[in-house]
């Protein structure tokens, strides 16, 4: 991926954290910040990366509530709690964009494509 996209990407990546953190986010920016959580996830699976798995959980879990915290009332906004965790994982993911060869970021691309067609909950197992 050329330095270019991949500054662009990261941008977008950390503005959407920051929109959501403040609830100022809404259903297309909890979405990109879950691609760029899945698409961390995938790289790493691949090599690039040495994140707990935990933190890829906890994510996900911060984003099911703030779901659920819109849809009742309206607001956009993740856990404070969990606001580390996906720090930690833009930080992964910026990495793994700078050091990946882009037919591994493809690669992940097309499993992120694969889940979101399936009907799997999550694409992190949950006894991994």
């Amino acid at each position: 991926m050329d330095r270019a996209s991949a500054n662009k990407q990261s941008l977008a990546n950390h503005l959407a954290l920051v929109a959501c953190r403040c609830g100022h986010g809404n259903g297309h920016l909890i979405n990109e910040l879950m691609r760029a959580v899945y698409l961390g996830w995938f790289l790493q699976r691949a090599g690039y990366g040495a994140i707990p798995v935990e933190q890829f959980r906890i994510t996900e879990y911060a984003v099911e509530a703030t779901l659920a915290d819109a849809h009742e009332c309206g607001e956009w906004r993740l856990p404070e709690e969990a606001i580390a965790d996906f720090e930690v994982l833009l930080a992964l993911y910026d990495a793994q964009l700078a050091s990946a060869p882009l037919h591994e970021v493809l690669a992940a691309e097309q499993k992120l494509g694969a889940f979101l067609a399936g009907t799997s909950r999550s694409p992190i197992p949950a006894d991994a």
